[in-house]
């Protein structure tokens, strides 16, 4: 049985942990002491977003975070799929496909407007879930600038 729990401040090892799994999927660098930082932030401040544990059978599995931004485009509140992640045990058997299905869920309930996610080019999986679940690749090209 899948569930899901609200990250709390308990939790941040655990999911620094898997984060530092997931970002090294791609050779992604990360600070777990920033990371620490940032998520008891993240936590105390409502209106930054949302983040929770997947359980299976009670057992942590992954974790997705849900972070908002304000659209006037969009007509209001919008958010980010910022990350969601599986253990290597919990991927391909479903319960990715529940946790989007949980994200769309609470997504109603947040009256949010849209969500936006971002995929590696190379990860198929990751984009057959997120079709299969209603999402469409975006004509636009996501850019970025990093503030220094």
């Amino acid at each position: 049985m899948i569930q899901f729990k609200s990250v709390a401040i308990s939790d941040i090892e655990t999911v620094v942990s898997m984060m530092k799994a997931f970002y090294a999927i791609d050779n992604y660098p990360i600070d777990v002491d920033v990371s620490r930082t940032l998520f008891k932030e993240f936590i105390s401040n409502e209106n930054l977003g949302k983040s929770w544990l997947i359980l299976s059978d009670n057992e942590i599995v992954g974790y997705v975070i849900l972070t908002f931004v304000f659209s006037f485009e969009y007509q209001g509140k919008i958010a980010f799929l910022d990350e969601l992640y599986l253990n290597e045990k919990a991927r391909g058997i479903g319960i990715g496909s529940q946790a989007v299905q949980f994200v769309l869920e609470e997504s109603k309930k947040l009256s949010l407007k849209l969500i936006y996610l971002e995929i590696e080019n190379h990860n198929q999986n990751a984009q057959k879930l997120y079709i299969a679940n209603g999402f469409e690749l975006h004509n636009r090209k996501l850019m970025t600038y990093k503030i220094k």
